[in-house]
C-alpha cells in the first residue's frame, strides 16, 4: 500500500482557496449530540428541509459512530471579510463560495470512503428537492454539515491550530475530509 502524504493535502487544500488546512487525527474530534440539538432549533430554517441536513442524514449517535472509523482529517478554513456584522449579503456570498471550494476539495478527494463534511447546509442547490418530497438532485457531490454530526467546530478549530474567529467583520466557514 502506498504511503499517504498528508503534507501533499494539505497543500492541495491551500491551492484550491483554503486560508488554512491541517491533518489532525480523527480521534482530537470532539463530538457531542448536543450539536445537534442546535440544528434542530432550526434557526437556519433547514431542519427537515435538506436532504443533507438532520433529520435526514441519520440518528446522532449512528453518524458520531461513523466518524471513529476514520484515521484522519483534513482540516480546512477559508476566512471572509465582511462590511460589518450585519453584512448578510456578504455572509451569502462567502458561504455560496465556500461552497465550491467544498466542491473542488471533493473533486480532488472523490473517494467514496472518504466523508466529506462542510460548513451549515449543502448549499449547492439553491432549493432542495427535499422540499418538493424529489430525491437529492446531486446525491455524489451534496455534502453534510458538520454541526449535523455532532461535531464542535470551535473545538475542530483549536485541534487543527487554526483560529474559529478570525477578528470583527469577517466569518470563518470549516470543512473536513475523514480518510
Amino acid at each position: 500500500m502506498a504511503e499517504i502524504r498528508w503534507e501533499e493535502k494539505i497543500e492541495k487544500a491551500l491551492s484550491l482557496g483554503a486560508f488554512r488546512a491541517a491533518v489532525i487525527g480523527a480521534d482530537a474530534v470532539v463530538t457531542d449530540a448536543a450539536f445537534r440539538d442546535i440544528c434542530a432549533s432550526n434557526r437556519c430554517g433547514l431542519y427537515g428541509k435538506c436532504w443533507m441536513c438532520p433529520p435526514d442524514i441519520g440518528e446522532i449517535d449512528e453518524v458520531m459512530a461513523t466518524l471513529q472509523t476514520y484515521t484522519r482529517v483534513l482540516v480546512y478554513q477559508k476566512v471572509y471579510p465582511l462590511d460589518d456584522s450585519f453584512d448578510m449579503e456578504g455572509i451569502r456570498d462567502a458561504k455560496k463560495d465556500f461552497t465550491k471550494l467544498i466542491q473542488s476539495v471533493k473533486k480532488a478527494y472523490p473517494d467514496p470512503s472518504m466523508l466529506h463534511l462542510g460548513a451549515g447546509g449543502c448549499g449547492l442547490c439553491r432549493v432542495c428537492a427535499k422540499r418538493d418530497d424529489l430525491p437529492c438532485r446531486h446525491p455524489d457531490r451534496a455534502v453534510a454539515s458538520l454541526e449535523g454530526y455532532g461535531i464542535n467546530v470551535s473545538a475542530l478549530a483549536a485541534s487543527a491550530g487554526m483560529k474559529y474567529v478570525n477578528g470583527q467583520n469577517t466569518v470563518t466557514y470549516f470543512g473536513a475530509v475523514f480518510f
